[in-house]
């Protein structure tokens, strides 16, 4: 009997310490499908997968989440979180006058480049200036609209709207394209998080 007693105390024991923490389990959850898996299997902790947005969502531990990078596991009270995905993208927007190094000579782009700077400063309106010297057939003043990505607009001119502050005007060359542009950066950089996490009770 007392055999069956130690036997039986061993049991619990190992049992106890055996089981996994519920951030042990987090960190062997590396994807929405797998978190699906973990939250159908284990209702009793009333798990969830949360889709925040830093243009949304703003509560103080949806901030804090969004501050958070892929993998990271923390623990709120007795709800433990971990981000299973975390995707950012900066938008610009610029207005810009585009000139055609293949029609103009490298003179003729100088001395229009120099002509619209002059322009500006003498009042003119961007807008105008765009609708007057613009090469590519733009019909929107030569506004962008909210972009990001190269596929968008060649990254040379990304890369200057990075760098510059709003209400610059600012000269981008795409020397490899002979393509040529003066730009004013019109908006602030619109910086938007995207996150995916996994939330269940315990610890």
């Amino acid at each position: 009997m007392k055999n069956v007693f130690v036997i039986f105390l061993s049991m619990i024991w190992l049992n106890v310490f055996s089981q996994q923490t519920l951030t042990e389990r987090f960190q062997k959850i590396n994807s929405v499908a797998e978190a699906q898996q973990f939250a159908d299997a284990n209702p009793n902790l009333k798990p969830s997968i949360l889709k925040l947005n830093s243009q949304k969502d703003s509560t103080l531990i949806d901030k804090r989440l969004l501050r958070q990078n892929k993998g990271d596991i923390f623990s709120v009270g007795y709800v433990t979180y971990k981000v299973l995905e975390a995707t950012e993208k900066v938008a610009y927007r610029a207005s810009y006058i585009f000139l055609d190094g293949a029609s103009l000579s490298p003179t003729q782009i100088d001395s229009l480049k120099k002509l619209i700077q002059q322009k500006l400063t003498d009042g003119a309106s961007f807008d105008q200036l765009s609708e007057q010297y613009t090469m590519d057939g733009n019909t929107t003043h030569g506004d962008t609209g909210w972009f990001f990505g190269e596929e968008m607009m060649p990254k040379e001119f990304q890369d200057a709207i990075k760098n510059h502050k709003t209400g610059d005007i600012f000269f981008v060359d795409v020397s490899d394209k002979q393509w040529h542009y003066i730009v004013k950066k019109t908006y602030d950089d619109d910086d938007k998080k995207e996150i995916a996490v996994l939330k269940a009770n315990g610890r």
